[in-house]
């Protein structure tokens, strides 16, 4: 079920834009441009319409427990989301760089460990055309492709995502000064890994 339209914060690049919820949820991404079709679209329907979900393990399995708090950075769409669990503290980065002319979209999504360790989990569930089309996964060096007809979304993590149902899932911990990158890049299906902007940003 999704949240209400006043939980949801906003991250973009001028050119697209994504919904991030209180619980540490994409549900609500169109890619390559606002006028395309989603490919995160539980906003409008059912997590298995399309979600990516970072938190810590217990508040996925609904056990709870954790505060969170969020804020913008400064006056810039970087959303900042911070939760204090019994471990100790984690904080979600969230951001779209601004691409150059030509460049495909990049949603990043950075755990970084503030203080003792966090038991993390994510949750990623891709689904294009509004939540009608499941594409076809491939395991690639450093993540996953998702591809439907012309569109593809690559995911670039040092994370081991594992395939659950029609989803993939993991679980990792980040420590005090530890930051684990989820790069999501959309690209044409035609196209190759080497057109990811991943590189880019220091990430493989």
């Amino acid at each position: 079920m999704a949240s209400r339209i006043e939980d949801y914060a906003i991250v973009g690049d001028m050119q697209s834009a994504a919904l991030v919820s209180a619980d540490g949820s994409v549900d609500w991404l169109c890619l390559p441009r606002f006028d395309s079709e989603a490919c995160f679209a539980a906003l409008l329907g059912r997590p298995d319409h399309g979600c990516w979900r970072i938190a810590p393990e217990d508040e996925l399995a609904g056990r709870g427990g954790a505060t969170v708090r969020r804020r913008h950075a400064g006056d810039t769409l970087i959303l900042q989301t911070r939760w204090e669990t019994a471990g100790g503290i984690a904080e979600v980065t969230d951001l779209m760089p601004p691409r150059e002319k030509g460049e495909p979209p990049v949603l990043i999504r950075l755990v970084q460990g503030v203080s003792g360790t966090v038991d993390m989990g994510v949750r990623l569930t891709l689904r294009f055309g509004y939540g009608s089309i499941v594409p076809w996964v491939t395991k690639t060096e450093g993540g996953i492709r998702a591809t439907a007809g012309p569109d593809s979304v690559w995911l670039r993590t040092p994370v081991n995502l594992m395939p659950q149902g029609l989803a993939h899932t993991a679980a990792f911990a980040v420590s005090a000064g530890e930051i684990v990158p989820f790069v999501l890049t959309y690209l044409a299906s035609h196209l190759s890994a080497g057109a990811c902007r991943a590189k880019r940003f220091g990430f493989p």
